[in-house]
């Protein structure tokens, strides 16, 4: 990844000379050489990944230049810091020639030298090992490479092909366990060789709503990593019968499981079981009702390991490999997806079979290269040379799935491969948050800025790069499509946690790693052994904590580097504030994260030092009480996130200075004079996402309604006023007007009978998804129905939890007549809606 180590720091490079900093200045003419000297190897380093495979000399020196590139950037940031402190507290030029300005202007300055005397040497050596200058062209590019040809989801990653035998004949299985009556649970295995579609199958099954929903009454689904407890598995199992089980003691797990499944007919799925050793299986088994028709369906490798788990031979599925036919649909539905999915490029059918083959029917290496080729310009030169680099990928590693997955990250961009290999700290089968991998990219600089683009926006679209390139899975989506989770399948973590260990981007083993997981099995001497470390993570699994010890929590400001402090889901021996007192010394962070931990009552006071912060995240911390009122210093912030934070009852005066804010969620407005009124609003005129949370109807004063009307950039807006009072607070939603341009609107408990004036589509004219939930809602203002052949642009709508709203489809269709999903549930007055069962748990309808 020394191509993705270079882009980097080239692009800090170039926005910290165009900042002009005192010592940045300084050493311009150092910089400005060391720039030209890596862009002139740019050309290489697009190879590099490949070469280095095959050869162990350029593979070593690789690793020389990649340790020197760190060693840059770290000297180019405490450039930028002692620059800013000068600004701050210069004396006029006494400061310049103050003993520890000359020692920090003569050992950085020497340095910087030697760096650009070792990369040259760098260059001369790998010129001589290749045979010729040819490769090190100046970029012509000049870091202005182009973004990606696709920077949102542009097709269904639920679409398969083929399956439809596979899938009615595990459904058929299940179906009949009912028939026959016996006093045992049925075991269905799915066995077959990695990247075949096993978990597919499964998941096609175990979502087929309605039949399988109305056929068992509880249905679980467990991911077996290989590294797993028999406790981890119940608890798993308890989550998806609701039940958090934090607290429970061990021994008493797999009675309560019992306890919820007594007299029900139910489904497990253990997806993707390794080890032969399935004790656990036995005892979790013995210990569940039987009869009823219930179910288990094992997901395995290894054909043994279902037998041991009660598979008869009569109800093993092994599926079969794509043939020829279905395996370039499925590719042609990917690659093509602009085109819906049908090659219209003649010249590049038999190019793109002659990749397809190579895959020989292995779903997942067809969904790698489609997902490639559909990231790659339609000329047939460029798949011309993909399938030249695929035969040679093929001739050194003869596994299809796994030569797929490599040449797949050998074109990914260069920013793309350091958010790529961010992966390979999560545990496998682990679910990961979006918000927290994108809020990490832009925390670590991996995101590009380019043509004015929000860094919020910019994270987005390299997410669904890797999206679109099937290199991560999506796992949980909101009613519109917007992707919440993913994960990753275990091949490409195989492949993930290959590269990042020779990378030493992530590695348990060694100490001049950059990236580290927080986890409750992590080891606190080789954590602190390492003072490279540029990002700690935390990496829990959902529904699980981390516990942090005290010494353990205390390190965490020693790490001078860190750019990215993520200590979410963790418990601590001891006020937080208190143990991360000195995290004020952790100059160039830019991402701090204390979400969902405890206890934190008050932040600590060195926080105002963190002039570089970028994304404070401090949501759902229940005691947090207050905020510091030096919060408003932090001019460089561009994400806050209070949201589910019950116990802060506002956010301090002079916010609106923050007028960096893109994202702001969870801001409740003060009262009184004494905390952040809604009118400060008004000055953050970047921000994009905005949650509002509301209560009384003296947080809005009659002259700050138009708070939001002139905030041009705003594109999402939530409004919750759960635990409202009072009945003054309606009229003052009624009168709260947000801005014409907005793109998604989110009401939750809105407490008036009568949706409010503004919402219409006059007001709202580009408006797209709506979502209304909970509350008191029963009627909408006349309005809402548009004006003289005006109409609503939306294309999704959700209502939920509204048990006194009347609306009549025919109506609704005829105002929102661009409508192409809704999503209702517990809403019983709702009048001939095409969605069974629109008072109790509901539906979807998506538009044929």
């Amino acid at each position: 990844m020394a191509d993705a180590i270079v882009s980097v720091f080239l692009e800090k490079l170039l926005n910290t000379l165009a900042e002009e900093g005192l010592y940045v200045t300084k050493f311009r003419e150092q910089f400005e050489k060391l720039q030209t000297e890596l862009q002139l190897m740019q050309c290489f380093l697009k190879d590099a990944d490949r070469l280095k495979r095959k050869n162990d000399t350029i593979n070593k020196v690789l690793a020389v230049l990649r340790e020197l590139i760190y060693e840059a950037e770290d000297i180019l940031a405490d450039c930028q810091l002692q620059s800013r402190d000068d600004a701050l507290f210069s004396n006029g030029c006494l400061t310049c020639i103050s003993p520890p300005v000359l020692h920090f202007k003569h050992q950085n300055g020497k340095r910087i030298n030697e760096i650009i005397g070792e990369i040259t040497q760098i260059k001369q050596n790998i010129q001589s090992l290749l045979g010729g200058a040819l490769l090190f062209q100046p970029n012509a590019i000049n870091g202005k490479d182009q973004m990606p040809r696709w920077s949102s989801q542009v097709y269904d990653h639920t679409m398969v092909v083929g399956l439809e035998a596979d899938t009615k004949k595990i459904k058929d299985w299940l179906f009949e366990a009912a028939s026959e009556g016996k006093q045992e649970i049925l075991a269905i295995g799915v066995v077959g060789m990695g990247g075949l579609g096993k978990t597919t199958i499964a998941q096609k099954v175990f979502n087929i709503e309605k039949e399988i929903d109305d056929h068992f009454d509880r249905r679980m689904w467990v991911s077996v990593s290989q590294t797993f407890t028999e406790e981890q598995i119940m608890r798993s199992m308890l989550r998806n019968l609701g039940d958090a089980s934090v607290g429970d003691d061990a021994n008493e797990l797999l009675k309560k499981i019992n306890q919820y499944l007594l007299g029900k007919r139910y489904l497990i799925v253990m997806d993707d079981v390794w080890g032969e050793d399935v004790a656990w299986w036995r005892r979790i088994s013995q210990g569940l009702p039987k009869g009823n028709g219930s179910c288990v369906i094992i997901t395995t490798r290894n054909e043994r390991v279902s037998r041991k788990m009660g598979v008869k031979e009569t109800r093993i599925h092994r599926p079969k490999f794509l043939n020829k036919d279905y395996s370039w649909l499925l590719f042609q539905k990917i690659a093509f997806a602009a085109s819906e999915g049908q090659c219209i490029y003649p010249d590049l059918e038999d190019v793109g079979k002659e990749i397809v083959d190579k895959c020989e029917g292995l779903p997942l290496a067809i969904k790698a290269v489609g997902g490639m080729m559909l990231c790659k310009a339609s000329y047939y030169h460029e798949w011309r040379r993909i399938a030249d680099h695929f035969r040679d990928e093929l001739a050194e590693n003869d596994d299809s799935v796994m030569a797929s997955l490599q040449l797949s990250y050998d074109e990914l961009p260069p920013y793309l491969k350091s958010c790529f290999l961010s992966f390979s700290l999560y545990p496998e089968d682990c679910v990961i948050t979006k918000q927290q991998v994108v809020h990490w990219w832009i925390g670590e600089g991996f995101v590009r800025l380019r043509s004015g683009r929000s860094s919020t926006d910019a994270g987005e679209d390299c997410f669904s790069g890797l999206i679109n390139r099937c290199l991560i899975e999506v796992v949980d989506k909101t009613y519109n499509g917007t992707i919440l989770t993913c994960k990753m399948h275990d091949m490409v973590r195989e492949l993930v946690i290959k590269i990042a260990k020779d990378d030493a981007f992530s590695v348990t083993n060694k100490t001049n790693c950059r990236h580290s997981g927080i986890t409750n099995n992590m080891d606190r001497k080789q954590l602190t052994a390492n003072p490279k470390l540029r990002g700690l993570v935390s990496t829990t699994k959902s529904g699980e904590v981390n516990k942090i010890e005290s010494s353990t929590a205390k390190k965490l400001s020693e790490f001078r580097y860190l750019r990215v402090l993520d200590v979410s889901k963790s418990i601590f021996e001891l006020p937080i504030g208190s143990l991360l007192f000195h995290i004020g010394s952790l100059h160039h962070l830019t991402y701090l994260s204390l979400s969902n931990t405890h206890p934190l009552i008050e932040l600590p006071a060195s926080l105002e030092k963190l002039t570089n912060l970028q994304i404070l995240d401090l949501s759902y911390c229940q005691n947090l009480r207050t905020l510091p009122h030096n919060l408003i210093t932090l001019n460089k912030l561009k994400v806050l996130d209070v949201s589910n934070c019950g116990s802060l009852e506002c956010l301090p005066k002079g916010l609106g200075r923050l007028s960096n804010l893109e994202v702001l969620l969870g801001f409740r407005p003060a009262r009184s004079s004494h905390g952040c009124r809604i009118g400060e609003l008004r000055n953050l005129t970047r921000l994009r996402i905005l949650g509002l949370h509301l209560t009384h109807a003296d947080e809005v004063e009659e002259n700050e309604v138009n708070a939001m009307a002139n905030l041009r950039d705003l594109e999402n807006l939530s409004i919750s006023c759960f635990d409202s009072h009072g009945s003054d607070l309606t009229s003052k939603l009624d009168k709260l007007y947000p801005p014409q341009q907005l793109y998604e609107l989110s009401l939750k408990f809105y407490p008036g009978k009568m949706s409010p004036a503004w919402l219409n589509p006059i007001a709202l004219p580009l408006l797209k998804y709506l979502s209304i939930s909970s509350g008191n809602l029963a009627n909408v203002n006349q309005n809402f129905w548009g004006y003289n052949n005006i109409v609503w642009k939306i294309q999704g709508l959700m209502l939920e939890s509204l048990s006194d709203l009347e609306l009549e489809w025919p109506m609704l269709q005829e105002a929102m007549q661009s409508l192409r999903i809704v999503n209702v549930s517990w809403c019983p007055e709702l009048v001939s809606f095409p969605i069974d069962d629109v008072g109790f748990r509901g539906g979807v309808w998506i538009k044929g």
